[in-house]
């Protein structure tokens, strides 16, 4: 049975100066899917995030976006519907509440106080509605972004290590909301990970990035179970790997 395909990159390339810092011939996010990028600090996981979410050029290739190749910068119609969450939250002045309303309001979404406040009641944050978005923790910040993330209903979800800081119980609801959004809404989801276990229960398929290369993607379980490629072993097994 075919599956849609909700990205599709050919050849692509992002120069830093003189370093590639990320080269694919080819990669493909299917629609629906939770695909987990794992792989060291510096592999090339937020450069591809940024890609995907219009934030970053490339500096060859081609991205198909459903079907229809992309232009960069993106077009707004396009960028609607895409939303990343960043490793480190930025949060806008205001209050936690105007922080998640923020992408319903330019929407011009008249359901946005309760919709806003339905999701921060997901996040076990509605205590915090009113108070400033300068004055909570940084692991209450990083759920805020999350739920403002998750406020618009985007169809591509991109996280950026959104758990990295997080302590287990944070991490536990993090992933038990985006994974009851994805099941609900079909969300297109891309996890960039450090952590393997999350990527066991969270993926669909997981693929492994090394100085910027794709080495290997399969099923989560196939992935885990029986890497085919001597490099994903290691990783997985703790072994430092370039």
């Amino acid at each position: 049975m075919n599956r849609t395909l909700a990205y599709r990159l050919e050849n692509v390339a992002v120069q830093h100066g003189w370093r590639e810092v990320l080269h694919l011939p080819t990669l493909e996010v299917f629609a629906g899917e939770i695909l987990c990028l794992v792989g060291p600090p510096g592999s090339g996981k937020s450069t591809l995030l940024r890609l995907l979410a219009g934030l970053q050029r490339p500096s060859r290739g081609q991205v198909w976006f459903h079907g229809e190749l992309l232009n960069y910068p993106m077009p707004i119609t396009v960028q609607r519907t895409i939303t990343l969450v960043f490793q480190r939250p930025l949060l806008l002045t205001g209050t936690v509440r105007s922080n998640v309303e923020y992408g319903l309001r330019i929407r011009g979404d008249a359901q946005r106080h309760q919709k806003a406040l339905a999701i921060l009641e997901r996040m076990h944050l509605a205590h915090l509605a009113d108070r400033p978005a300068s004055a909570i923790s940084g692991g209450e910040a990083q759920l805020v972004a999350v739920a403002r993330a998750l406020a618009i209903a985007p169809e591509v979800l991109l996280l950026d290590e959104p758990t990295n800081n997080l302590d287990p119980a944070r991490v536990a609801l993090v992933e038990e909301v985006v994974l009851a959004d994805h099941k609900l809404r079909g969300t297109t989801v891309v996890w960039a990970t450090h952590n393997h276990f999350q990527a066991r229960r969270a993926g669909s398929r997981v693929a492994l990035l090394l100085d910027g290369r794709l080495i290997e993607t399969a099923a989560a379980t196939d992935f885990f179970a029986m890497p085919r490629d001597a490099r994903t072993a290691a990783f997985i097994q703790g072994q430092m790997v370039y």
